[in-house]
């Protein structure tokens, strides 16, 4: 790795030249990173606008999971029913799902010997548990902070090794040398350096996208705060993203962000809508379940089924997500969880429940009290998370909203973990290895698996050395004036960079959540449209907090752009609402008659989750394809024939 100091126009950038950059520093950047130096690729760096950011340290749940292999009990398992499992999602590539589940046992024992406690028996069977979407007994969890464990480990890991990480750099822009790329422009986000600061760009073979999910992009979003995503960067670069309809929406306490899935659910709390000022309180789930027992019984099992699926709307779970988005969105009133007082006033008689919450509740000695005693019996580390954090339950109210919570899916990827553009690479939540339904926890393992992938690609097929300064200076040179010349017109006077932000989050939590009608879809893409012709002219950004505002202002206006224009294409294509997206359809039916008409909705019929969706963003545009997933494997598996392979090039093409 070398460094220099180059003028630009009286500006000093900083030029640093290596093989790899890895953006992020999360499960997935890190493990990037680990796994590349494990494979002999040692001429790396990770890049990071905050070493603490990010979802995979920040968030978490009741119970946060990790889905991987069986590796416990009788219960038969192998790769390829996992594979299965996965590709059974829909939208799912059957090679991607096939290496998740090949590998996933190697990279759940990598974070065990890397000090991750998961939990094993006597004799060293690490047991499991189901899960959502899952058929077998699969999934773990060391408690609510799985993923940040995870982190923290591959982080030692990584630091033992010396790897360089640059700190408070954001990622702006990606540089190409006709279809590939080779380096990324970085800005300082040091606001102690308040003036003039270096940007740092990097000449590099490879850059690999650890950057999580777009969560910049909505308002109402259980991400932590400082997590923003950066596919603009690489949409902008000409990179395809693929299922990028595929979210995952969940209810979630608003502060501190946090799921409320799991015990918080079944220790049965009562749901309050309030007017803006915390006044006219009323118990609104009453309104459409005037049996109690079925209304106790429905919040119960939200806890098993916590993200929003269009199927469990009809007489399920999920008919209270829309619910609650009816009293924030449409009546502009406040939703809060009371875990003082039982749903509806009053002792429970649990012989009123359906017979699974009742038979769970039995189990865990919880027929009794209030939902915060329940909660403190069944999960006192989950009452104590918020206790933690300034709500204690036993005297405030939890507010929540229906939040965006993970994007199955993101950057178009093959088994390798490449993209469409030579020399880009990505993993964890940025790669679109999810499809329409994914089990609870296979992004954990996902992100291990693809770092892995990725960094065995690189090393044994991309390890060559980066490109002469000189000749780098001369791909480099356009896109670094760009954004020299962004920073002078951002500080021309005037700061409205943020109030914009937040205007643009909440017009996509409006129109791009769980409820997507294709006219205000339309209506939205035409005014992002308008605002990025016009964003020269009327954006402006004060110090240094201010330009960091701008650049991530453009960057979440063209990721709307792109994400907004998937859903309008997949809309006017099929129509059919599934996973955890409602498209708006007058000629369908409303899954409560108390609905309004905007509720109403067709169901999928199967076709469409054989099709796959992909999307390049390129002057100023979206070009739409669609393809069939392409089908799990089936070669031929006689080890005399693939020991010979592996012996000539370890079976990476």
């Amino acid at each position: 790795m070398k460094e220099e100091i180059v003028d630009f126009g009286g500006s000093g950038v900083k030029v640093v030249s290596l093989n790899t950059v890895i953006i992020g520093t999360g499960a997935a950047g890190y493990s990037a990173a680990d796994r590349l130096h494990q494979f002999g690729q040692k001429d790396i760096a990770i890049v990071s606008e905050g070493v603490d950011f990010g979802t995979s340290r920040n968030a978490g749940s009741d119970k946060q999971t990790y889905y991987k292999l069986s590796l416990a009990g009788e219960a038969p398992d192998s790769a390829r029913r996992l594979a299965q499992t996965l590709f059974d999602g829909g939208c799912v590539d059957g090679d991607i799902a096939l290496c998740e589940a090949a590998l996933s046992a190697q990279c759940f024992f990598r974070l065990v010997e890397l000090g991750v406690p998961f939990p094993c028996n006597r004799y060293g069977e690490y047991v499991g548990y189901k899960t959502d979407h899952d058929p077998a007994e699969r999934a773990t969890s060391i408690g609510p902070f799985t993923s940040r464990k995870m982190t923290e480990s591959l982080q030692a890991s990584v630091e033992s090794k010396g790897i360089c990480v640059y700190r408070n750099l954001l990622a702006v822009k990606l540089i190409k040398n006709g279809d590939a790329v080779v380096g990324l422009i970085c800005e300082d986000c040091d606001l102690m350096n308040n003036g003039a600061t270096e940007l740092v760009v990097f000449n590099c073979r490879n850059v690999v996208f650890a950057t999580g999910g777009p969560a910049g992009i909505y308002a109402d979003c259980v991400y932590p705060e400082n997590q923003f995503g950066a596919h603009a960067v690489a949409f902008e670069a000409g990179v395809a993203g693929c299922n990028l309809t595929e979210w995952q929406y969940g209810l979630a306490s608003v502060k501190p962000r946090w799921n409320v899935s799991g015990t918080y659910m079944q220790a049965l709390p009562r749901f309050v809508s309030t007017d803006l000022d915390g006044g006219d309180q009323r118990d609104f789930l009453a309104d459409y379940f005037p049996k109690r027992g079925e209304l106790l019984s429905k919040v119960f099992l939200k806890g098993y089924q916590w993200p929003f699926d269009i199927r469990k709307t009809r007489g399920g779970s999920s008919l209270i997500d829309l619910l609650v988005y009816i009293e924030t969105h449409l009546k502009g009133r406040r939703v809060f969880l009371d875990y003082r007082t039982n749903p509806g006033g009053g002792a429970i008689d649990f012989n009123e429940l359906g017979a699974e919450a009742r038979k769970y509740l039995d189990k865990a000695g919880a027929c009794f009290g209030t939902p915060i005693e329940r909660l403190a019996h069944m999960n006192a580390p989950a009452a104590d998370f918020y206790k933690d954090r300034g709500v204690d339950l036993r005297v405030d109210m939890l507010e929540i909203a229906l939040c965006a919570q993970h994007n199955n899916g993101g950057l178009g990827v093959d088994c390798w973990w490449r993209t469409n553009i030579p020399g880009v690479f990505a993993a964890g939540e940025a790669a679109a290895t999810h499809g329409v339904y994914r089990p609870g926890g296979s992004a954990l393992n996902a992100g291990q698996v693809g770092s892995m992938r990725a960094a065995r690609y690189i090393a044994t097929r991309r390890a060559d050395a980066p490109m002469g300064t000189e000749e780098f200076l001369e791909s480099a040179e356009s896109g670094v004036e760009e954004i020299l010349d962004f920073r002078s017109r951002v500080a021309s006077g005037g700061d409205n960079a943020g109030g914009l932000f937040d205007a643009a989050a909440k017009r996509m939590s409006r129109v791009g959540g769980v409820v997507r009608d294709v006219a205000a879809i339309r209506a939205a893409i035409s005014e992002i449209n308008l605002e990025l012709k016009n964003f020269a002219n009327e954006v402006r950004g004060e110090g240094k907090a201010g330009l960091i505002k701008a650049l991530k202002l453009k960057n979440i206006l063209v990721c709307q752009y792109v994400y907004l224009s998937a859903m309008a294409d997949y809309a006017e294509k099929y129509g059919e609402s599934r996973g955890s997206a409602l498209y708006s359809d007058p000629g369908g039916t409303t899954p409560h008659v108390a609905l309004p008409a905007e509720f109403a909705f067709h169901e999928i019929d199967g076709g469409s989750e054989r099709m796959v969706q992909e999307v390049v963003f390129a002057d100023g545009s979206c070009a739409f394809s669609w393809r069939e997933v392409r089908p799990i494997p089936y070669e031929d598996g006689f080890f005399e024939n693939v020991w010979r392979e592996y012996r000539e090039d370890g079976n990476i093409p």
